[in-house]
């Protein structure tokens, strides 16, 4: 490539024509799959104040210490493209007044950004969709994220993902908690790696979210968080169990999942696989209590999920069958043919709701159209001349069976179109 082109910056990449048919085959199929459930969309801006991640993220999180694309504007402020979502809805819920004796169950969707280092499933602009709720208290919302994603799953065809739950309990609960395992690795200090050390002091729990296979044996012995849990939280824990029993959704209690942001208490789940090499988490969320009231807002219970779309992505694109191609090619010949095609085109997509027409532009020999329409991926061709016109017909050639070519009418081709592509969802729209 000459090197006078400008590429795109590492880690945010392009999706192409060729790929966005599945993008939005995977984002409608989620989107059903929430209305279903009656949540609603909300969307916030990509950047936000610095201070507004600080926060809630945590300072002493990779997020905010290392992968933050943070930067001061023209009068001084700090500014963060947003490396996460949740955050930004509660900001945007608290300021925009949804969540005062209001139960908001939210969705959004777009770009997040990192700077880390890309991988398989994992870039530096990614995308997620994320779901937010506020003011429900009980393990039967906990339950029913759960068991949404597990819809999801179900309706994308999705098999041989591993769910895996805990429970963070209080901040109380943590704080005893959190004493007895610097106790435990400060012992075994001769075990732990750079990244574990640095953690030691700043947040401990994190340390057991090692991806390090070489500490996979101090990590297990470490004290469990299900031991220091308090009685409502364990309640919490037990009923959720139980309401996921009762679903028939497979889990396993995995104690060493904490999840890496500060905002979390009480229930945490994520769903894994193992064909994505470390990066395995497809979806992850939890409770966060008590992030509300940490930006600002009066206290809100809150439950949410994110999940990368990317990931998600990688795995069911082969179950993906986006039906994207046009329907129809428009072929004119000759340059006579051009305006009363455009008009043509015109009519038939006023006539009919859902066709898909490509019309050719462009000029071209017989032949070379042809090409194109092919090409196209079109069932059939529509052949608009001379003849045509003084005959008010149209010829159809089809592209994809060996039928011999006709000629009909062109006051009723509406109807020979949606007759032969009746499965097709065309209909007359008057």
């Amino acid at each position: 490539m000459a090197q006078n082109i400008i590429q795109a910056v590492r880690g945010m990449n392009d999706i192409l024509p060729e790929d966005t048919p599945y993008w939005q085959e995977l984002e409608a199929t989620i989107r059903d799959v929430l209305m279903a459930y009656g949540y609603q969309e909300i969307r916030t801006p990509v950047l936000e104040k610095t201070d507004l991640f600080k926060r809630s993220i945590g300072e002493v999180t990779d997020i905010v210490e290392k992968e933050m694309y943070t930067f001061e504007d023209r009068n001084g402020d700090s500014l963060t493209l947003r490396p996460e979502g949740t955050a930004s809805c509660v900001r945007a819920a608290i300021q925009n007044g949804l969540l005062h004796n209001q139960v908001q169950r939210l969705w959004y969707m777009g770009p997040m950004f990192r700077h880390e280092r890309p991988q398989k499933g994992r870039y530096r602009q990614f995308h997620q969709i994320g779901v937010e709720t506020f003011g429900m208290t009980g393990p039967d919302l906990d339950a029913e994220l759960i068991l949404l994603t597990a819809r999801l799953w179900k309706n994308l065809g999705l098999d041989g993902l591993e769910l895996q739950i805990n429970s963070l309990g209080t901040s109380e609960a943590r704080k005893v908690y959190r004493e007895k395992l610097v106790e435990y690795f400060t012992a075994n200090k001769n075990q732990l790696d750079e990244d574990s050390l640095r953690r030691l002091e700043s947040n401990p729990m994190r340390i057991l979210d090692t991806k390090n296979p070489e500490m996979r044996a101090v990590v297990e012995g470490a004290p469990k968080l299900t031991e220091y849990l308090d009685t409502e939280s364990q309640e919490h824990f037990d009923s959720l169990c139980s309401l996921l029993d009762a679903a028939g959704v497979k889990y396993r209690i995995n104690p060493c999942l904490v999840r890496g942001l500060d905002y979390y208490s009480r229930t945490v789940f994520e769903w894994v696989t193992d064909k994505l090499g470390a990066q395995g988490t497809v979806c992850a969320g939890g409770r966060f209590d008590p992030l509300v009231e940490q930006l600002g807002g009066k206290s809100v219970p809150a439950a949410g999920f994110a999940l990368g779309l990317e990931r998600l992505l990688v795995l069911v694109r082969d179950n993906l069958q986006p039906d994207h191609l046009p329907h129809v090619y428009l072929v004119l010949v000759g340059e006579i043919t051009q305006q009363p095609g455009l008009v043509l085109a015109e009519q038939l997509r006023d006539e009919i709701t859902g066709l898909r027409i490509l019309t050719h532009c462009g000029g071209g020999s017989f032949k070379s159209q042809f090409k194109k329409a092919d090409k196209s991926g079109a069932k059939v061709a529509l052949i608009l001349g001379d003849d045509e016109i003084s005959s008010k017909t149209i010829s159809i050639k089809y592209l994809r069976e060996d039928k011999p070519q006709e000629i009909v009418e062109q006051s009723v081709l509406s109807e020979w179109l949606i007759n032969y592509f009746g499965g097709a969802g065309l209909n007359f729209s008057n």
